[in-house]
């Protein structure tokens, strides 16, 4: 994930749950009705969250959850977190220099059957099949929901509507790794404050997908520069399961 987002940006990542992380005081409220296993993780990634935070001299406090399941962030930071199978990072900036981050890590591997229909354009769906006759081992249709929800991430921070996957299209180029994302006229970008392109950086190593976003401390809204995010009865249509942050 470090590679992925550019200087000024702080990133901690961990592949696996830590035994000695902690929850803050309403943290611990938030998931105290939630598995084990859901409380590690949750208090996984808000160590690296605190972690990242505190090389910007940030001291540590609760990371609680806003609408949408948005992490609030303490004043003078925006960040994004993410967690999947094996893996937790968090990334963290000053405001000023960042208006919003987005990231997100996906295990590497195909979407479940009927996904991509759900998540994509017929223009997108073109652009995969052309990716996977250039390279079959990489699970293009992971990466793109990687991306979009990157997008997502980034944008709800600044326009404060959830997007759904169809939101936005998107573009991946293979040899830079790197994407560009549009958000599309709809009744939840039509007439506000975020930016509507968006560009990022992505990767596949170490059996995960990443993607990773961020929007620079000034308004960019006639060319790329941002993230997305998913609507969650898509999700658990496609049998995707999601993480609330």
């Amino acid at each position: 994930m470090i590679t992925l987002l550019p200087p000024g940006v702080e990133v901690e990542e961990a592949y696996g749950d830590l035994p000695d992380a902690s929850l803050q005081p309403g943290e611990a409220e938030a998931v105290a009705r939630s598995p084990v296993a859901r409380r590690r993780e949750f208090a996984t990634v808000r160590h690296c969250a605190r972690t990242a935070l505190g090389r910007l001299g940030i001291p540590p406090a609760p990371i609680l959850r806003g609408a949408a399941g948005a992490p609030q962030w303490p004043s003078g930071a925006v960040g994004s977190m993410t967690h999947c199978s094996g893996y937790r990072a968090a990334v963290v900036a000053r405001t000023g220099a960042f208006r919003s981050l987005g990231i997100d890590a996906e295990v590497h591997q195909p979407l479940p059957d009927g996904g991509l229909r759900l998540i994509t354009s017929e223009a997108e769906r073109r652009h995969l099949a052309e990716l996977l006759r250039r390279d079959a081992e990489v699970h293009w249709d992971t990466l793109l929901f990687a991306v979009k929800e990157s997008v997502y991430k980034a944008w709800y921070p600044l326009g404060g509507v959830v997007l759904d996957f169809v939101d936005a299209e998107v573009v991946l180029d293979p040899e830079n790794g790197t994407f560009t994302a549009r958000l599309l006229a709809s009744e939840s970008t039509a007439d506000k404050a975020g930016p509507v392109f968006f560009e990022g950086r992505w990767r596949v190593a170490d059996g995960l997908v990443q993607a990773a976003s961020a929007v620079l401390g000034r308004m960019c809204t006639s060319g790329p520069s941002s993230e997305i995010r998913v609507n969650g009865n898509l999700d658990r249509a496609m049998g995707i399961e999601r993480r609330s942050l």
